[in-house]
């Protein structure tokens, strides 16, 4: 069962170390040096230098060539996901969306966007706390694996376990896509907070209060709350949060110190989703009546229009509550 994985970054990459632990593997990246690197001297030294890539795995640059695959996972950024499936003839096999976004022209999540590009394809969605050097260096990690037909997700999660890599069986999609989108743009608040200095006291509260507005918000799109509790949502919440390894946190750091959200996003070559998916999550809370205060901040802050001193003012200021609120 030969597996294609649609991106060829770092963690597209990872997930192909995974893939190629059970059969081949063929990865597609635009970047010809990608391309040369995995197929020539298995490495991608662009986006994941220094890790050894499993003999099985095989580059190409050409998005024909994965229509054969029995199955892909889709692992581009999230804007480019539609341009990318509409790309491909018609599938009908089962598409693994590993992107971690909203689409800002639609705020449609990951699956309503990959629905509309493949109608045929049965989809799943693979999310929870990963970096992506250490499942390519192989080390554990669990993730979980939505999909709406057992059947499908059975035979996905066979093909992609692996001793070190354990998916975790769900069919409640719309929470696990909710959790990966709201923990990016959780991650740079939290990088906000470790680049002013405001301490542990204040990350342990934001990660907190920010997992009660990523469950308002999935309770209220039809997300479960155990699934927003688990791998997907609070798992990769405390992940992404805690680490300069994480782009999102990354980024909020650098807006912590002092530096303009345009500099620090011209100067990157990997995506931080959590920069586009504020304003989008932001806009969709509103028209659902969910109240998400540190979202809101964190639109503010990469719009320019409040300091952070000014930002952290006005969370704190606000009315006190109870905390189930």
């Amino acid at each position: 069962m030969r597996i294609g994985i649609l991106g060829g970054g770092a963690w597209g990459t990872a997930l192909a170390q995974v893939a190629a632990g059970g059969g081949e593997a063929l990865l597609w990246a635009r970047e010809p040096e990608v391309v040369a690197s995995v197929n020539d001297d298995h490495v991608n030294r662009l986006f994941l230098p220094g890790v050894a890539l499993d003999p099985a795995i095989r580059a190409t640059a050409d998005l024909a060539e994965l229509a054969d695959c029995a199955a892909l996972l889709v692992v581009t950024p999230a804007q480019h996901m539609r341009a990318v499936l509409a790309a491909l003839p018609r599938l009908a096999v089962p598409l693994i969306l590993c992107s971690k976004g909203m689409e800002e022209a639609s705020m449609k999540l990951m699956h309503g966007v990959a629905r509309e590009a493949q109608p045929d394809a049965p989809l799943a969605v693979l999310s929870g706390p990963t970096f992506a050097h250490e499942v390519a260096a192989r080390l554990p990690a669990a993730v979980t694996l939505a999909v709406e037909d057992r059947a499908v997700g059975e035979a996905l999660r066979d093909r992609i376990a692996r001793p070190w890599f354990r998916p975790y069986l769900s069919d409640d999609v719309i929470g696990a896509e909710i959790g990966g989108a709201v923990k990016n743009v959780l991650a740079i608040a939290c990088g906000v907070v470790e680049g002013r200095r405001l301490g542990r006291n204040a990350r342990a509260a934001l990660i907190s209060r920010g997992f009660a507005e990523m469950t308002r918000f999935g309770l209220a799109l039809g997300a479960r709350a155990e699934t927003l509790a688990g791998l997907s949502g609070l798992g990769d919440l405390v992940l992404t949060c805690s680490s300069t390894r994480s782009r999102n946190f990354s980024l909020g750091k650098g807006l912590g110190e002092g530096a303009r959200a345009a500099d620090l996003l011209a100067d990157r070559r990997t995506v931080a989703e959590g920069a586009h998916t504020a304003p989008v999550l932001h806009r969709a809370a509103r028209e659902a009546g969910v109240d998400m205060p540190i979202v809101a901040a964190v639109c503010a802050l990469l719009a320019g229009e409040a300091s952070v001193d000014a930002v952290v003012e006005r969370l704190l200021s606000r009315p006190l509550r109870a905390e189930g609120v």
